[in-house]
């Protein structure tokens, strides 16, 4: 549960554990060292950082270029968010449920979906069951049909044939195309177009002014970054993609494009910053965890040796405890056709890092560690992986 802002500086005085919350320290200048050193790697391309402290933004800046050859990234260039865009389909259902104009009890079928699940599940999947990965099909179900051209609305109709793993509300399995249903029912429900529904009540109320829905939105921005991918036993720097519309036609799940500020912005009003946007009710609704997530567990320990656990899905977001001391911090990774992106915060300490790349490396989600390593004045560890092998606080 999120903690009312006035009670903080009591519990500072009670708990020990809280006491980092306002002695936090975040070298920059170290920061923005290691950062050049990242970039300087031809796998990167090009990267924008920005870290919120205590509630600011403190810093914002690009690194590397938008394309091999091309102009440098700044704090405006723009980025496909892959799958953050879930945590903004997410935050527009919750102000929906807040202006109670739907629930998140309400089945699927009552809205006019195109997600059919096995055994007609979807009059039971609830529209929390959809936002939290709970629709008892096996994971990225028919994600290959969506890039070999189909249809989205056909693949969710076809996603009736497919053999329950287990039944609806018990597991987590992640979804694209499911996923876009709530753009469907955001769309009854606002009587709008998904992109416009977004822009209205969340993009321009938080201020965000790149910020944008479909390949357009990424492709007529003043400076935008280009998509690279590697495979890692090609030597060479990445190659240049071609965007393509893929997963811009699941704008629920993967379709949102912006600038690093931008995202910053939107994760300051995650912190509960901007609650004229999103009240505290919303945040609640947002961040509370609904699924424990195995798989992604298993992951995050054997690559980041116990710094995060008890992994968990709540709607659109992951919920961690980060460090020894079991920091409750939310956040989210996304990676699309030669794009990378990562959002992890602290909402109770009103600081986080956001994180934008155009290329398939994993190496800059050591970032982020480095950054909450720093605000909760932990040892250091080589998240980055720039010290050698030897001391690398990833493997």
């Amino acid at each position: 549960m999120r903690l009312p802002r006035f009670l903080l500086p009591c519990l500072l005085v009670l708990s020990g554990l809280l006491l980092p919350a306002f002695s936090q320290t975040i070298d920059y200048a170290r920061l923005d060292a290691r950062l050049n050193r990242l970039a300087a790697d031809e796998d990167i391309v090009g990267l924008s950082v920005a870290v919120i402290d205590r509630g600011e933004i403190a810093f914002a800046r690009g690194y590397g270029v938008t394309e091999l050859g091309g102009e440098p990234v700044t704090d405006e260039t723009v980025f496909r968010w892959a799958s953050l865009s879930k945590g903004v389909a997410a935050t527009e259902v919750a102000i929906l449920a807040t202006e109670a104009r739907l629930n998140l009890s309400d089945p699927v079928s009552k809205y006019a979906t195109t997600l059919r699940l096995p055994n007609g599940g979807e009059a039971h999947a609830t529209l929390e069951d959809v936002l939290s990965h709970r629709l008892g099909i096996l994971p990225n179900a028919y994600d290959t049909r969506l890039e070999d051209g189909w249809d989205p609305a056909k693949i969710r109709t076809s996603l009736r044939s497919l053999k329950a793993i287990c039944p609806v509300g018990d597991c987590h399995t992640y979804q694209n195309v499911a996923y876009d249903s709530i753009a469907e029912v955001i769309e009854e429900v606002t009587q709008s177009r998904y992109a416009d529904a977004v822009e209205h009540s969340v993009f321009k109320p938080i201020g965000m002014v790149t910020a944008s829905i479909g390949r357009a939105g990424l492709e007529n921005a003043s400076s935008w970054a280009r998509p690279h991918t590697k495979r890692s036993r090609d030597a060479g720097p990445p190659r240049k993609k071609i965007v393509n519309d893929d997963y811009y036609r699941v704008p629920a799940a993967g379709g949102v494009n912006g600038s690093i500020r931008d995202l910053a912005l939107y994760a300051r009003a995650h912190m509960g910053l901007v609650p004229d946007v999103l009240s505290d009710t919303a945040l609640e609704m947002l961040q509370a965890p609904r699924v424990y997530t195995r798989r992604e567990q298993a992951g995050m320990s054997r690559r980041y040796r116990g710094t995060v656990r008890d992994a968990r899905y709540a709607l659109g977001w992951r919920v961690y405890k980060y460090g020894e001391p079991g920091y409750r911090v939310v956040g989210h990774r996304g990676a699309v056709e030669g794009y990378r992106s990562y959002i992890l915060f602290d909402p109770e300490r009103d600081t986080g890092v956001v994180i934008l790349w155009n290329s398939s490396s994993r190496r800059p989600n050591g970032i982020g560690f480095e950054v909450m390593d720093m605000a909760y004045n932990l040892p250091f560890r080589d998240w980055m992986e720039l010290d050698g092998q030897a001391s690398a606080g990833s493997r």
